[in-house]
Order: C-alpha cells, then structure tokens, then sequence
C-alpha cells in the first residue's frame, strides 16, 4: 500500500497518509476540519541512483570488491598461462596431424 501526500486548500496543513490504492481519496483536513483536502503528487520512494546501476542494493562492500578483483587477477593469471602452453601444444599438433593427413592419403 503507498503512502499518499495531502494539503488542505483551505489551511494549507500538509501530511502522509497509508492507503489503499482502490481506497478514495479524503476529503477532510484533519487539521481544520474542511472538506478542502487535495491529495498531491509526492516525491515518491528515496531510490538512490549511483553509478551504471539502479538500485542501492546492487553494491558489494570494499572487502567484497578487493576478493573479486584478486580472484579476477588470478583467473587472468592462469588463463594467460594456458593460452601460452596451448599455443606451444598447438604447434606441436600441427605438424603431427599434417603428418599423419600425408600418410592417410596414401593408402
């Protein structure tokens, strides 16, 4: 249920009330006594908006982010290490299956 923003026309008194969203709108200010209360248009929920994301909640703490960006070096780390060993064994396999396609052709 949302909170609605009120302001009497009358006394100018302006305050929150916890409705219903099927519930009718009052008309009574509860500071006068009027029949000259107008809901109006409030700011809405704080959502904070902080960098590319949307919702406050999407940020890890500092000691999150330092274990990701260690773990991020590692895994860099490593896959450098298997690309250089992968190129060597990919070589290696070249020659080999080159071989082995002249010597299936002769048969």
């Amino acid at each position: 249920m949302p909170t609605y923003d009120y302001q009497c026309g009358a006394c100018d008194h302006k305050w929150e009330l916890f409705q219903s969203i099927t519930a009718n709108p009052i008309r009574k200010c509860p500071e006068c006594g009027k029949l000259k209360a107008k809901r109006v248009i409030g700011p809405g929920a704080g959502i904070i908006f902080k960098g590319s994301g949307f919702y406050q909640t999407d940020y890890r703490s500092q000691s999150y982010k330092k274990g990701a960006e260690a773990e991020k070096k590692a895994v860099e780390k490593s896959s450098s290490k298997s690309d250089s060993s992968k190129s060597k064994s990919d070589s290696g396999s070249k020659s080999s299956s080159s071989s082995s396609s002249s010597s299936s052709s002769s048969d």
